[in-house]
């Protein structure tokens, strides 16, 4: 028990004067002489001991009364010492992730935990809190309760550790402060749980949903296309056992085109095969049935007119082998000898192959350097015997480095780089057993470019700087069978097809996702992405023939989009929400050391409550003092 004002209890001292009034009392007695009677002596005797309970008693019950006014003035409570600092700060973390879409007990787990939030706010203290797209810092009671109903579902999730990062930048750097964070979220499992600080109490509420079963539609690509029909496989998978099949459908431009279902009885993976006219344009979207996950439950996608990939090949060496890489329709692929070869075409390309050039005049280094910098990609295959000077004069305008006098030595091309751009997705392992092509002779470089494929000492065979990329050897067949390699196919339709960046099916919101729109823009103009109720303007680069677009956190919303110079629509874009959080695998708080779990928000507001609440005991000391002084007059009253 502790006081408020403890210098109060010194009175206490004082009750001693009334003990030594009694114990020493001046008053003298005179005697009276009186009849020697037995029965007299009797009653004197008897009266003067009922006389002296009497006192003793009536001394005490004042005792009492006075002690427990004192007592009272003294104010005694009693309290932990959370509740005894005077500095606290609480940061709330809300996770708004698209998981807590899921439905607890009482509803959907987010908009339960904002309800609880909301009816558990009543504080004066001022509170930071946070979710995965916005923070508050120094609210009120009254400005949180106003906005902590109005959070809506983001598609970022933090992780435990950012979570905490986020905390420490709201807490601020004042010592002997009580720093609390709330962590409210159903844990989906992102990362194992980090250390805590010893300066910050972690309560965490994890809420559980009732059903960890979800659908999610993960993509959707071409498989085959034709003149009149383009064949869409949907992938889809589950998670839970609920589902044995689910249907699935196909809209255009929000008109119903198809209707399927995916089957789950042997796998968890699921695809569907629509076929679809091979229209100039196809605004789609693919939706499936599931009220658990809404967010996963729709893909939206656009196969837009398609726009050809300009390639120019310059050669001085056979080039059937690139016609039969790039007479595709993707591209529209042209070549010419060096020899006849019109400098106007230059600028109008995408692609241009240098073809075993044996040099490479000013002229057309000059003209290659402005192709470059205005976002044109080039491959450089040399030819056995070159210029060294004039192509280390264009290599060096290029930032690329120099090569040396060619080295006649067999050597095996055995080494990928899996991580390189041209071979993403390319391989679904790391192939280490492949035929391995070979080259008769090759030329040293240095250079500080990166390389794409390596010989088998590591030396680089294909190297990339920018958007240019450079052999050090002839590929032609009396030097190297690697056109005969299936690892050329790949390897040079990436770089044709990387130089202009098409757009793809569909993006996803969060990640940096670029797309080349040909079209030439005059001064002040820009390009635009816009909905039906929105738009913005994204991150451009305007090259010679195209202007490159990159986006990454907007749009926030998935959706069809298109994109606009001024009112004009040249091509359409669809996003959609990551699907990282489809899986429900969620982590156990319990494991997380020095961390206070609770099963609900009430619960852990009532603990809080409870910890901070002070225990006054003054006015059950000032009942104690008017009950001794009643008592002290039933004594006077009724004792003889």
């Amino acid at each position: 028990m502790q006081f408020k004002h403890p210098e109060i209890l010194y009175a206490l001292f004082l009750l001693l004067i009334p003990i030594f009034i009694h114990l020493f009392q001046l008053r003298r007695f005179q005697k009276v002489a009186f009849t020697n009677v037995a029965f007299l002596k009797k009653i004197n005797i008897q009266t003067r001991k009922s006389s002296q309970l009497k006192k003793w008693l009536t001394l005490l019950m004042r005792l009492l009364a006075m002690a427990a006014l004192i007592f009272a003035y003294a104010q005694p409570f009693t309290a932990s010492k959370t509740a005894l600092k005077n500095e606290k700060e609480t940061v709330i973390y809300i996770d708004n992730s698209f998981s807590m879409q899921a439905k607890g007990n009482q509803g959907p787990l987010l908009e339960r935990a904002l309800q609880d939030l909301f009816e558990n706010s009543a504080t004066t203290e001022k509170l930071s809190w946070f979710t995965n797209n916005t923070q508050r810092k120094n609210t009120s009671a009254q400005d949180f309760k106003n906005e902590i109903l109005s959070v809506t579902y983001s598609q970022n999730q933090l992780t435990p550790s950012q979570v905490l990062l986020k905390a420490n930048q709201l807490f601020s750097n004042e010592k002997d402060v009580i720093k609390r964070l709330i962590y409210i979220s159903d844990f989906q499992q992102k990362e194992a749980f980090p250390t805590i600080s010893d300066d910050i109490i972690v309560d965490a509420v994890q809420l559980k949903p009732v059903k960890h079963s979800n659908i999610a539609i993960d993509s959707v690509y071409i498989t085959s296309k034709n003149a009149s029909t383009i064949q869409l496989q949907v992938k889809v998978s589950k998670s839970g056992d609920d589902f044995s099949e689910a249907p699935i459908s196909l809209y255009d431009n929000n008109k119903l085109v198809a209707k399927t279902a995916v089957d789950f009885s042997t796998s968890k993976n699921g695809t569907v095969t629509f076929d679809i006219d091979n229209s100039e344009e196809f605004t789609g979207k693919l939706q499936v049935a599931d009220p658990n996950l809404t967010f996963d439950n729709t893909l939206f996608f656009n196969i837009n007119k398609p726009e050809k990939i300009k390639v120019l090949a310059i050669n001085e060496a056979n080039g059937n082998f690139l016609k039969r890489l790039l007479e595709k329709e993707e591209f529209q692929f042209t070549q010419q000898t060096f020899k006849t070869l019109n400098y106007n075409e230059i600028p109008n390309q995408n692609f241009i192959i240098l073809n075993e050039l044996e040099e490479i005049p000013a002229s057309l280094s000059t003209a290659l350097k402005s192709f470059s910098d205005n976002g044109g990609s080039i491959l450089i295959i040399p030819n056995p015997e070159v210029d060294v000077n004039s192509y280390n004069n264009h290599l060096l305008t290029l930032g690329f480095g120099s090569i040396s006098t060619v080295n006649s030595q067999e050597k095996k091309i055995s080494n990928i780089v899996f991580s390189h751009p041209l071979f993403k997705d390319v391989f679904e392992k790391e192939v280490t057993n492949f035929q391995y092509p070979k080259v008769s002779s090759f030329y040293t470089i240095s250079t500080n470019a990166t390389p794409a494929i390596r010989f088998e000492d590591n030396q680089p065979f294909l190297l990339q700087k920018n958007k240019t990329y450079l052999f050090t050897s002839a590929i032609n067949k009396e030097n190297s069978n690697f056109q005969n390699s299936p690892l050329i196919v790949p390897t040079i339709y990436n770089m044709a097809l990387q130089s202009l960046p098409l757009p793809h099916l569909h993006y996803t919101i969060g990640e940096q996702n670029s797309v080349a729109v040909p079209v030439k823009l005059g001064q002040n103009e820009i390009l635009k992405i816009k909905d039906s109720i929105s738009q913005f303007i994204p991150l451009q680069q305007t090259k010679a023939n195209y202007v490159l677009i990159t986006t990454t956190e907007e749009p926030t919303n998935a959706g069809n989009y298109q994109i606009v110079k001024e009112n004009e629509s040249l091509e359409n874009i669809s996003y959609n929400y990551s699907r990282s959080e489809s899986e429900l695998l969620y982590l156990n708080p319990d494991e997380w050391n020095a961390v206070n779990v609770y099963n609900s928000i009430n619960n852990l507001f009532e603990s809080i409550t409870e910890a901070n609440s002070i225990n006054s005991f003054w006015k059950w000391f000032a009942i104690f003092a008017l009950l001794f002084l009643l008592f002290e007059m039933l004594i006077l009253k009724f004792i003889k």
